[in-house]
């Protein structure tokens, strides 16, 4: 059996967290539903990846998080520069690991921890 797997934000400001995706990794909106009135979801297309964006006007921020968004990028030193203009928030600087990943952590703008990793 064959499965795709799509992760989804929840948010209660889905423009926000659509022009921060945009604008920090180039995501295109491929899909919205309804076509026209209040949106309820957005499909983004980040790389070979989809990435949907719920609105939910009652959802709660700053709850527990179990799970994180890692998002392979070409280089995480020029995306963490651009994280806070775009209302997110550096959670400390880029570090090389030793399983060959520079790794940035970050917030997007509703709390939700993205981790940035660039293969070395």
């Amino acid at each position: 059996m064959s499965a795709t797997i799509q992760p989804l934000v929840i948010t209660p400001a889905i423009d926000r967290l659509l022009a921060f995706y945009q604008g920090l990794l180039g995501a295109v909106e491929t899909s919205r539903t309804p076509d026209e009135g209040p949106v309820f979801f957005i499909n983004l297309r980040v790389g070979n990846s989809d990435l949907g964006l719920v609105s939910d006007k009652d959802v709660e921020l700053g709850t527990v998080q179990r799970m994180l968004l890692s998002v392979d990028v070409a280089d995480v030193n020029e995306l963490v520069g651009h994280v806070e203009e775009l209302g997110g928030q550096v959670l400390g600087p880029a570090n090389d690991m030793p399983w060959g990943q520079r790794v940035a952590h970050i917030k997007d703008p509703d709390g939700n921890t993205v981790n940035l990793t660039q293969q070395l």
